[in-house]
């Protein structure tokens, strides 16, 4: 059996679910693509290549190998997206929370039953279906659990609105011993600069107490000082809208001094080395155009 237990996004990982590339379908049509950026970068000709992709997961596979850590693959699917792992779960303490996708998703979580099946089954949260929450939005940290979300009454005119404020409220009721603190995202279909996707796409916590931020990432100019007064200002990087573009705070941490970055985020990985935190670089370039990275290809199970 699996003795899940994630407190917070920094403390040293022990196992996780890494997703995969091997199969992930021809370039899906501009009309159906998930997000700005992917529309992008179908519209340019650039859209990344599956071959390429599996090149870069399987370096960070290599880097858990090195820090002995347990990883789970998603089973294949033919022909279909199962890279980001982050979105269709996530662990808060000892519980597994099934996220509630975009609907075209839906069969990825099949894809790790054999995961949930060495977990306690009363330990697994299905959330009602009008509860929209993808992992990306979902950050514990301590006795807080921050949530990325959109309030506005055109939630359903954005296909990058993905958590609602009605799931902020069902996973208050199922951790009522954690302080719940929402945070409203800027969302836009057609501009990936003006976009944060998930709440990793413009936050997360770094160290033991450090975090990386955007600001414009948030709509509420008070929520996003919030979080810099949490963590205080001299603690706090803040990244560019380009750097937010290039998915500069969607990072990994395996444990306070060790995290895995994009080599080509130079800026932040110099911060992060002057602060003695060891940075392991791979190129996650091609996934990034998906608007993903780290972060959103690794779900967490266990950490110490």
């Amino acid at each position: 059996m699996l003795k899940l237990n994630i407190q917070d996004e920094t403390s040293r990982l022990k196992a996780v679910v890494l997703g995969t590339a091997k199969s992930s379908g021809d370039q899906p049509k501009l009309e159906d693509a998930y997000d700005p950026k992917s529309k992008l970068h179908i519209k340019n000709g650039t859209y990344p290549r599956n071959e390429d992709m599996v090149k870069e997961m399987e370096a960070v596979a290599e880097i858990f190998k090195k820090y002995d850590i347990d990883v789970y693959r998603p089973e294949m699917i033919e022909d279909y997206n199962q890279i980001f792992s982050r979105d269709i779960g996530f662990v808060i303490e000892d519980k597994f929370v099934k996220a509630n996708i975009l609907p075209d998703r839906d069969q990825e979580i099949e894809a790790i039953n054999y995961v949930l099946e060495k977990i306690d089954q009363d330990k697994i949260i299905e959330l009602p279906e009008h509860c929209h929450i993808e992992g990306g939005d979902v950050m514990p940290h301590g006795d807080y659990i921050f949530v990325g979300t959109y309030r506005g009454k055109d939630y359903s005119d954005y296909i990058t609105a993905r958590t609602n404020p009605v799931a902020v409220k069902a996973l208050q009721d199922e951790f009522p011993n954690k302080k719940v603190k929402s945070f409203n995202l800027r969302k836009d279909n057609e501009d990936p600069k003006n976009n944060a996707l998930h709440l990793d796409c413009c936050f997360q916590p770094i160290g033991k107490d450090k975090a990386i931020i955007h600001r414009n990432g948030f709509l509420e100019e008070e929520e996003y000082q919030w979080l810099v007064d949490y963590f205080s200002a001299e603690n706090v990087f803040e990244i560019t809208k380009d750097e937010m573009y290039d998915m500069t705070s969607n990072v990994f941490s395996i444990a306070p001094d060790v995290v895995i970055s994009d080599a080509h985020f130079t800026r932040l990985n110099d911060w992060l080395r002057s602060h003695d935190i060891t940075v392991e670089e791979v190129n996650y370039r091609e996934i990034a155009k998906q608007e993903g990275l780290l972060r959103c290809s690794t779900l967490p199970l266990i950490r110490n």
